[in-house]
């Protein structure tokens, strides 16, 4: 299904507006540190937010990685404000994320968000209190249920699409339990220009891979691994990444995105395969260790652990994950093991 002129217009309005310097091509879902006593701990997440700031600009608050389906809405709010407070200086793009179970909860939460936003930035515009605040829009997931047909999920994702928001619609089956098909994807394209971005996290890639793909929609692949082969700038089908592992890779990332700028398929192959390895070796530790748990914050949080220590990570006390519970000590030590042996332990941590 093809969208209208007026569609296709409309939509790079919107996105020229919302992503003035255009969209980024690497995303992080930042990772949410907390407090001895589960509080959320701003120094700690300032002091990532500042190493990966330098390699990255784009950044969805808070995402999987970052806690955004366990967090109370007070949570939530505070991490999003923490990071809002440095987007200008670091000119950084947001996304804002907001992970419900329910059309019903996804609705509140977005009206409930932008007004906050609107009082804290004192602008009763919506657009402009966006642009001011540079968000580039609302993350939404497809309702949670393995039991929901295409029909409706559709019929839920326009009802939200239907509101104006400026989106991007998250593929996120690991938690919701579905998939919404590309055919649907297609048709919510051509009817919405406020569906700027779509993530896949699922592995399959089955909408980046459909054709038609879905116009002027910008593709953002979640999946880890192989990284060389999927953007456009290698032949593959995508614009750019959203990644779990920017948050201790940036730097890596961002090389990887120059090879592929510059034609270096071979540099940027090499450093795939090192990447690849490296975070398929960690989070099978976490899966191995870590059950039940939210794979994409242990994982994560294991390897930055090293990044803000260095090689004396092992010596500090472990990192605290959401609800209380501490990273188990032997995640630890193989993440160690692991980064060495792929020559990814830095010689010196960010908090060192």
């Amino acid at each position: 299904m093809t969208p209208t002129p007026a569609v296709t217009n409309a939509r790079r309005d919107l996105q020229t507006r919302l992503f003035p310097e255009g969209i980024p091509a690497l995303w992080c879902p930042l990772l949410t540190h907390y407090d001895s006593d589960g509080s959320v701990h701003e120094q700690r997440i300032l002091a990532h937010l500042g190493r990966v700031a330098s390699f990255v600009t784009g950044f969805l608050i808070p995402g999987s990685t970052g806690d955004g389906w366990e967090h109370s809405e007070a949570e939530r709010l505070r991490v999003l404000g923490l990071v809002l407070d440095q987007a200008t200086r670091l000119k950084l793009q947001i996304l804002v994320a907001v992970l419900k179970p329910t059309t019903a909860a996804m609705r509140a939460s977005l009206i409930g968000t932008l007004e906050w936003l609107k009082h804290r930035s004192g602008e009763t515009d919506a657009l402009r209190c966006l642009v001011r605040r540079r968000i580039g829009g609302f993350t939404i997931c497809p309702p949670s249920g393995s039991e929901k047909t295409q029909a409706e999920l559709k019929t839920e994702l326009e009802d939200l699409m239907d509101s104006g928001f400026p989106l991007a619609l998250y593929q996120l089956p690991q938690v919701t339990g579905n998939s919404v098909e590309p055919a649907i994807i297609n048709q919510l394209a051509a009817r919405h220009p406020n569906f700027l971005l779509f993530k896949d996290s699922s592995g399959d890639d089955g909408v980046a891979q459909h054709r038609p793909q879905p116009s002027g929609v910008f593709l953002l692949r979640g999946a880890e691994g192989d990284y060389a082969r999927w953007l456009r700038l290698a032949g593959g089908s995508y614009d750019g990444f959203l990644l779990s592992s920017a948050n201790c890779f940036p730097r890596e990332l961002k090389h990887l995105l120059r090879d592929l700028q510059r034609h270096r398929l071979a540099d940027a192959r090499m450093l795939s395969q090192r990447l690849t390895a490296a975070v398929t070796a960690v989070f099978d530790v976490v899966q191995h260790h870590l059950v039940p748990g939210n794979a994409f914050a242990a994982a994560n949080k294991a390897m930055d652990h090293f990044m803000a220590f260095g090689p004396n990570g092992v010596q500090v006390d472990p990192p605290r994950l959401h609800g209380g519970r501490i990273l188990p000590p032997p995640i630890l030590r193989q993440t160690a093991d692991i980064l060495r042996r792929h020559d990814l332990l830095p010689p010196k941590g960010y908090l060192d």
